[in-house]
């Protein structure tokens, strides 16, 4: 290895320093936040510009990460790192994202160049290697990946697989390596200047508007004389004029610590929630940081409610469609494969309809998802509560976080990483059709925010067959996506929804569509939906015509295929129920009046816990016991139009 080195810094230009892979750890205790590769100059304080460091997996000898190193400078000792967040001392560069490194059996290159001459999937090659190492966790060698890169040894990181996450792979005098205890940012033998490590101490729980809270500073030993140094919280959009409080700090002669008090300002702005981070500006030589870049959430606290409800606690009509005059006029007196084609004639205009990349959903899903009770979160729509906007998932770890969920699967519909992950915003599109299906890996109209873990257990299981939702939830999405699988099976050619289970296979069908009629006529298209699809409307420029005429549905698949569809007999909200209850308030019953046939009534509170199911006749007394408070009757007629009316119980 070290003869390879040799001969190409012959070739190439002197500007380079002598730099080799010293310490790699890809399997750290619980989820690798603290991983990181190591590298070691024969100089110190040199530069590693020029430099790239590129991630391979050794089952495809591809390329998975490229990190440029431009800009790094190993220190006193000629060590520099990158690594994972939580890794200490801090390294000189963080990766991408947590769990960034791959455990193995894989390989690591350094390379004279830069992260654009190895995108994604790149092979492995030895032109312009300055340095490799292929390491493995209790696996097989790669074989084939260790030719590809001129290696002839792969590295355990451990002697066993117990041992790989508390050792690290390191190298020795003689160009070969060990596994044994990491020693980041430090040299491997325990030699060369000892830093005086300085760390912060704060609690990181979530703060709102208005709170104070203190920071420690606290170095391993003693300082010799006056440690001054300099902190930041500026992060995005909380600046310095979001708090108060001293960031100019010394730690004096003969002590170890220091602290600040920081004050945050309760403004009036409508901001949304914020991450401040704490982080240190330059030390002096002597020290090193041992954690760096601490988060903090900032709870706004000046948001305004919607006027509509969550669709655990519904509301209809109050969210004006925004579908242009004569938008359907096509439609009208058509029915089965004739309506449906007209449907796809508007919704797949290729002079009309524009493609957006799987990147920006996250940013329609922000405004399309949004909790209507606060604007800082968006609704779940499995688990049917809220989360923070600022909880997106970015790396491996799911658990609470929130993600984009495709209703219609990826696989099944053929249209897997169909478009690019990095957003453009909403003027930048491609023309599209209705062949082109990739397009489907971004349509908002059947993606919803959801919970990490859920979205996996859902996976490509069919509805109602095989899933549906998590245990207890109200199913207060099914109808949102059944109306969203329709969508797609009337806007790209070669999808469909049948009835059964179908095999989950990438072959253009999802199940089962019996369920999915009944939950397009049990679960209303409510304002929730509404926003959903005016929000998409305005990039996509299309609409979900099955939330703006949830009955068009059974004119194409259910009963009435060879009845005429008519906007003026279809049901567009369902306010149009006239239905009214009193006494409200009341102490122990209601009477609900306006109804022309027995109807199924169901009651929830304001958290959408169910209180009372059962069926109603015109004039007859509902006699409840419930706690004072407000709560929300569900009427629901059996031609599958509902309302919901708010209850006020004295």
């Amino acid at each position: 290895m070290i003869k390879k080195l040799l001969t190409l810094l012959l070739v190439s230009t002197t500007t380079f320093s002598q730099v080799v892979i010293n310490e790699f750890d890809s399997d750290t205790p619980s989820t690798d936040v603290k991983e990181f590769v190591e590298f070691k100059t024969a100089t110190p304080n040199a530069s590693l510009n020029g430099y790239v460091l590129v991630f391979f997996n050794g089952a495809t000898n591809l390329s998975y990460l490229a990190m440029d190193l431009d800009g790094i400078v190993t220190n006193s000792n000629g060590i520099a790192t990158i690594g994972g967040s939580q890794l200490s001392p801090v390294p000189n560069r963080y990766l991408p994202f947590d769990s960034a490194i791959q455990n193995g059996p894989d390989g690591v290159g350094l390379y004279l160049g830069n992260g654009f001459n190895f995108p994604t999937d790149t092979p492995a090659t030895m032109t312009n290697l300055v340095d490799a190492l292929i390491h493995k966790t209790n696996d097989l060698d790669p074989t084939s990946l260790m030719l590809a890169l001129g290696e002839t040894l792969a590295y355990d990181e451990g002697a066993t697989g117990a041992l790989s996450s508390t050792q690290s792979i390191q190298r020795k005098i003689d160009g070969t390596y060990e596994s044994k205890i990491p020693t980041p940012g430090a040299n491997n033998d325990g030699s060369g200047d000892i830093y005086n490590g300085i760390s912060i101490v704060v609690n990181t729980a979530h703060k709102n508007e208005g709170d104070s809270f203190v920071i420690t500073f606290t170095t391993q030993t003693n300082v010799s004389s006056d440690l001054n140094f300099n902190i930041t919280l500026n992060n995005g959009t909380f600046t310095t004029a979001d708090f108060n409080g001293i960031t100019a700090l010394t730690i004096p002669t003969g002590t170890n610590s220091t602290t600040t008090t920081i004050q945050i300002l309760d403004d009036i702005l409508d901001d949304g929630d914020e991450i401040l981070s704490i982080q240190f500006g330059t030390i002096p030589f002597g020290f090193i940081k041992l954690n760096d870049n601490i988060q903090i959430r900032v709870v706004d606290n000046d948001f305004v409610p919607q006027t509509w409800g969550s669709p655990l606690n519904p509301t209809f009509g109050l969210v004006a469609n925004t579908k242009p005059a004569g938008y359907y006029g096509s439609l009208e007196g058509l029915s089965g494969d004739a309506l449906k084609q007209a449907i796809q004639d508007i919704i797949a205009n290729p002079a009309v309809v524009r493609a957006q990349n799987y990147g920006d959903v996250v940013d329609i899903l922000k405004q399309a998802d949004q909790n209507p009770a606060n604007r800082n979160q968006v609704w779940l729509m499995y688990v049917e509560s809220p989360r923070s906007k600022l909880d997106y998932q970015l790396g491996s770890s799911s658990t609470g976080k929130w993600n984009r969920e495709h209703i219609y699967c990826q696989s099944r519909g053929g249209f897997t990483d169909g478009t690019s992950d990095t957003p453009d915003g909403i003027d930048i599109w491609l023309p599209t059709n209705a062949n082109d299906f990739l397009a489907g890996h971004a349509d908002a109209h059947h993606i919803r925010a959801e919970d990490g873990p859920e979205n996996s257990s859902r996976n490509e299981r069919n509805y109602g067959t095989d899933y549906n939702g998590p245990v207890g939830n109200q199913g207060t999405w099914r109808g949102d996506v059944a109306r969203a699988v329709f969508y797609m099976a009337v806007r790209y050619n070669g999808l469909n929804v049948i009835n059964g289970n179908p095999p989950q296979n990438p072959d253009g069908f999802i199940g089962d569509l019996a369920t999915l009629l009944n939950w397009n006529t049990s679960d209303n298209a409510d304002d929730f939906e509404m926003n959903h699809n005016n929000v998409v409307y305005e990039w996509q420029k299309n609409r979900n015509p099955f939330v703006d005429y949830p009955d068009l549905a059974d004119h194409i698949w259910g009963n009435k295929t060879t009845i005429p569809w008519s906007s003026t007999l279809s049901t567009t909200t369902f306010n149009e129920i006239q239905v009214s209850i009193f006494p409200n308030p009341s102490r122990d019953y209601i009477i609900i009046s306006g109804l022309k046939e027995k109807s199924k009534i169901e009651i929830y509170t304001t958290s959408g816990i169910n209180v009372y199911k059962g069926y109603y006749d015109e004039g007859e007394k509902l006699n409840y016991n419930f706690s004072s408070g407000i709560y929300f009757v569900k009427v629901m007629l059996e031609d599958g139009r509902s309302v919901v009316k708010k209850m006020i119980v004295n």
